[in-house]
């Protein structure tokens, strides 16, 4: 459906400018992917329309839609943020790869590269179209299409920078790549359109980290937007270890959309974690597309005030023997609101598939609202498949047992919180980002927790 032109001059005028200056030496192939992004959004726009739109039916991206963020038309190249500043935002650790990324550019000061290596390539997207272009052509886009997503559209018609890992057939990268993707000033309205590309070629294994911070932090004035795509190639038995953070600002909007395509024997391991923002979406799409391919996603998050987040995840099972394991967690608080739309697709060719999704989610006042739709689409008869969601308040019998070991109210609840929110974290491998979380979401734990008994 065709959106009223006027609301997107920004991105008009903001793509043009770009197209005629900076971009108007760029190969011809990634021109032309931009403009095949452009057209998209300008006929799809933003799914502002809610009523017979499944995907959006309880997300409402009209306060995202009817601001004019600006895009950032250059780069400096120069750093304006200390390294320290970032290491206190999340996790950070010296022994692995980071790469950082302020407003959606590469910042090579505050970054550390591999040594180079043939079977690794590690790098950022606009110095990968020089240096890797022909892989860049052959796997960009391939796996988040522009034709059904406004956001996926847009992201491609401003896809300059990102990161892109590659790693050669039976090679094993020797540390974890961290992404660290900063917002630095929320005193503007601002937009940034990070884009990922990680293709892991037969039998090797990677682990990498997306991070998604503000510098901000509850001190913002103002807000942002970030509109991140990360697209995974995993060829036959590749082995990948995923996690995402995503900790930004309280005014801050977040729509993140992962692509997964999985070949034989490959194996995806996946947490998402998110807390902080206004307005948080992820579209998480995995496609188990050969015998032997198996994914485990697992998320935890946190949401309080007015925030709201929506996880929306579907896995494909288009061949047999195939394999999934779903398991989301919300903590909800305040006013706050939460979705989980969580759909299993069995194909009728997919004999064998074994499938087991689960939503779990912690009210912590009376206010806060989850709508949950967990959904299995089976076509083939010989399956293993299951699904199931709750929510519910902290169980007063275990409150009352513990308290009467002595035990005061406001401790015990932060104990059975934390033990709530461990069954997501203990499912990460990488002890140094497990012991972060811990303690992330520890912190964010209030530390008084009225008796919903008392009419709250």
């Amino acid at each position: 459906m065709t959106q009223s032109t006027a609301k997107y001059d920004t991105y008009r005028s903001a793509f043009q400018s770009l197209q005629s200056g900076p971009w108007a030496e760029d190969p011809p192939w990634l021109q032309s992917m931009r403009q095949r992004g452009w057209t998209a959004f300008n006929e799809l726009g933003f799914p502002t329309a809610r009523r017979g739109n499944e995907k959006w039916k309880y997300t409402s991206v009209r306060p995202l839609a009817s601001q004019p963020f600006q895009v950032a038309l250059a780069h400096n190249g120069t750093s304006s943020v200390a390294q320290s500043e970032i290491q206190r935002l999340g996790v950070w650790n010296t022994g692995w790869t980071n790469l950082v990324f302020l407003d959606g550019r590469y910042d090579a000061s505050l970054s550390n590269l591999p040594l180079e290596s043939s079977g690794l390539r590690v790098t950022n997207l606009a110095d990968a179209v020089t240096s890797d272009g022909d892989l860049l052509e052959r796997y960009l886009t391939q796996q988040a299409t522009v034709v059904d997503d406004g956001f996926t559209a847009l992201n491609t018609a401003f896809l300059q920078d990102g990161a892109f890992i590659h790693v050669g057939e039976g090679q094993h990268a020797p540390a974890p790549v961290h992404l660290i993707f900063v917002t630095t000033n929320s005193q503007q309205q601002s937009v940034s359109h990070p884009r990922t590309l990680v293709v892991a070629g037969a039998g090797s294994r990677i682990t990498f980290i997306e991070s998604y911070l503000n510098l901000s932090g509850n001190n913002s004035s103002g807000n942002c937007f970030t509109n991140a795509v990360t697209e995974m190639v995993l060829d036959d038995g590749a082995e990948v270890e995923h996690y995402r953070l995503l900790h930004e600002s309280p005014e801050s909007f977040h729509v993140g959309t992962i692509r997964v395509y999985q070949g034989q024997d490959s194996t995806l391991k996946s947490g998402s974690f998110a807390m902080g923002t206004a307005m948080a979406r992820i579209d998480y799409q995995v496609l188990l597309d050969a015998p032997g391919a198996s994914c485990s996603l697992n998320g935890l998050y946190m949401t309080t005030d007015t925030q709201h987040i929506d996880n929306l995840i579907s896995i494909d099972h288009a061949k047999p023997h195939t394999t999934s394991r779903l398991l989301y967690k919300g903590i909800l608080d305040g006013h706050s609101r939460a979705v989980f739309g969580g759909t299993v697709l069995v194909r009728k060719d997919a004999q064998k598939a074994d499938a087991r999704q689960t939503d779990k989610n912690l009210l912590l006042s009376r206010q806060a609202e989850v709508d949950s739709k967990p959904s299995l689409l089976i076509y083939a008869d010989d399956v293993q498949c299951g699904h199931g969601a709750t929510a519910g308040h902290i169980d007063e019998d275990t409150l009352f047992y513990m308290k009467s070991r002595g035990i005061d109210h406001a401790t015990a609840s932060r104990i059975l919180i934390q033990a709530f929110a461990r069954e997501v974290i203990d499912t990460v491998e990488l002890e140094p980002l497990r012991d972060s979380l811990d303690e992330l979401f520890l912190q964010a734990i209030p530390a008084e927790r009225p008796q919903l008994g008392g009419g709250q």
